[in-house]
C-alpha cells in the first residue's frame, strides 16, 4: 500500500511539471540590424561636440558616396527608408544608418554590389 501512494504521488507530481505551457520567443534578426538605442546613443555623442570614435575601422562618408548598388538595395528591400548616415571601412563594406516609414532605424552593412555582410 506504501508504494502504491508513493507512486501515485510521483505520478501526479510529473504529470503536473509537463502540464506547463512553453514560451516561445520571437526570432531576432540581429546578424544585420542595430537596435535604435544604440544608434540614438552615438548620435547623443556626437552632437555634444564629442569626438565620435568609429567601431571596427569605419570611418563616416556623405551619404552622395555610397554606391549606387547599395541605395538600390535599400529602395529594393526597403522601400521608404530615408539614409541617414553612411561609413565605409578598408575591406570595402558600406555601413548605412536607414530609418524607415513606421519609425524605427537601424544600421546595415553590405558590400560594394549591395549584398548583406554578416560580421
Amino acid at each position: 500500500m506504501k508504494k502504491l501512494f508513493i507512486t501515485t504521488v510521483f505520478a501526479l507530481g510529473s504529470l503536473a511539471a509537463f502540464a506547463q505551457e512553453a514560451e516561445t520567443a520571437e526570432p531576432q534578426d540581429a546578424a544585420t540590424e542595430v537596435p535604435a538605442e544604440a544608434t540614438d546613443a552615438a548620435t547623443e555623442t556626437a552632437a555634444e561636440g564629442q569626438e565620435a570614435v568609429a567601431q571596427d575601422d569605419f570611418s563616416e562618408i556623405a551619404i552622395e558616396e555610397v554606391p549606387e548598388a547599395v541605395t538600390s538595395m535599400i529602395e529594393t528591400n526597403y522601400p521608404g527608408a530615408t539614409m541617414n548616415a553612411a561609413s565605409k571601412n578598408e575591406a570595402g563594406h558600406y555601413k548605412v544608418e536607414v530609418s524607415l516609414e513606421d519609425g524605427t532605424s537601424g544600421a546595415l552593412i553590405v558590400d560594394e554590389e549591395g549584398n548583406a555582410v554578416e560580421q
